[in-house]
């Protein structure tokens, strides 16, 4: 009764802001990311951070298999949902499963294949918004669509912007604004990649999941809202390595997207997304020659490099207070850093933990992330505190296939852990 209650509700809200969308005066109804995990890592600045106090002990509470590959973590609306985009052979291939209800299928559809790199996002009116090659969907509650446009390449995963705008950059380096509402493009398209065919929007897909050349944008931007700054990993046609781009946002203004900067300071290339720090000022990115560097967000002028004597693979994790949690991937130590401003100081150190995922922080004293497991499952959810790189509990992962692609922490404290191979694992705080 309480769910029917729940959905009824949702539908009514959903109803008005249909009918709100006609006008620009009520700010309420713009679409903002939901209240939960909205997208893979997170928000729209990739850092793995919810101020959700996370639980320190879990209960495994349902496994369900996607039936074919995940090449994103999966995301958690404000309200039970969770939503993945998977590839499949046959069949659906997105989904949208309820969270607290044993992981019951709510709707699915088939999507164009060959962009499991690009995860769903999350408003809080549990609108998602996904790419395809060559397009960008969003769906309402239901599985209808609610609008479908044409983009050049496969979008990575979607940013909203604020005042009802959605950033959406695929990875032949097209920049596009949407009205999230009407689907409707918004202010100046920049296209980060000249001389790109708008016919061919799978070339170079195969590029995107190892990070290659021909993919020139493989990993989602990161945006702060606090500096309007979009910082994008790039990866131009014969460069030897990707670069950093800075564009500004200017909501309302003529253009609406301006390049600010272009930086070429991480020695031997940037490698996975870049994470925005709380205040919009500092970027994060790992570089290939095993360092995490920290760039000022509003001119891409270096301002400090650590060395992590191993290639993280996945985004930094970076808290409010300036901690951070570096990246993860085959080899990964788990490690603790705090950005002091003009340097950076490694304050604990897991020799003894391989850390595969970014780590997944709620709130201060929390973190979860799926480490190497020496039992019969080959992977485990770690509970630890960030504070102090402490473990806290570990969950086996049973069965585990394939690599982690990242864990989410909704804001009912409930922690799903995902694999490329399509398993996804749903766990509840207790």
């Amino acid at each position: 009764m309480l769910r029917r209650l729940a959905a009824l509700a949702s539908a009514t809200l959903v109803a008005a802001v249909v009918l709100a969308g006609c006008s620009d005066s009520d700010p309420w109804v713009h679409a903002t990311p939901a209240d939960g995990w909205a997208a893979p890592y997170a928000d729209a600045a990739n850092s793995s951070y919810s101020d959700t106090a996370g639980a320190r002990d879990l209960e495994a509470t349902w496994i369900r298999s996607v039936k074919g590959e995940l090449g994103a973590g999966v995301a958690l609306g404000a309200y039970g949902y969770l939503a993945a985009n998977a590839q499949t052979e046959t069949g659906c291939s997105l989904m949208v499963w309820e969270n607290d209800n044993n992981g019951r299928q709510r709707w699915c559809t088939r999507l164009a294949q060959g962009g499991g790199f690009g995860g769903p996002l999350f408003d809080g009116f549990d609108n998602l918004y996904v790419g395809q090659p060559g397009a960008i969907l969003s769906f309402p509650p239901t599985q209808w669509i609610r609008w479908r446009q044409q983009v050049i390449g496969m979008p990575l995963t979607p940013r909203l912007l604020g005042n009802g705008e959605l950033l959406v950059v695929t990875h032949l380096g097209q920049v596009l604004v949407f009205d999230s509402h009407r689907g409707t493009v918004v202010g100046n398209p920049i296209d980060l990649v000249d001389g790109v065919d708008p016919t061919d929007p799978e070339r170079g897909l195969e590029d995107c999941a190892p990070a290659r050349s021909r993919c020139p944008v493989a990993a989602p931007p990161a945006f702060s809202p606090q500096s309007n700054i979009i910082v994008v990993s790039l990866w131009r046609p014969g460069a030897d390595a990707a670069t950093l781009v800075g564009l500004r946002y200017r909501h309302g203004e003529n253009p609406l997207l301006t390049r600010e900067w272009t930086s070429d300071a991480v020695e031997d290339g940037a490698l996975a997304a870049p994470t925005m720090s709380a205040d919009g000022s500092t970027v994060y990115v790992n570089g290939r020659d095993r360092q995490l560097w920290a760039l000022n967000a509003a001119d891409g002028e270096v301002k400090w490099s650590v060395p992590l004597d191993y290639l993280a693979q996945t985004p930094p994790t970076v808290a409010p207070d300036g901690t951070i949690v570096a990246g993860g991937g085959p080899d990964a130590t788990l490690t603790g850093i705090e950005d002091t401003g003009d340097e950076a100081e490694i304050r604990w150190r897991r020799g003894d933990v391989e850390t595969l995922t970014s780590a997944s922080r709620a709130g201060a004293e929390v973190a979860y992330t799926v480490v190497r497991d020496e039992g019969e499952s080959g992977l485990a959810l770690l509970v630890f505190d960030p504070r102090d790189g402490q473990s806290v509990n570990s969950y086996p992962l049973p069965d585990a296939r394939g690599f982690p692609v990242g864990v989410a922490v909704g804001n009912d404290r409930r922690v799903v852990a995902a694999t490329s191979a399509g398993q996804v694992y749903s766990f509840e705080g207790r």
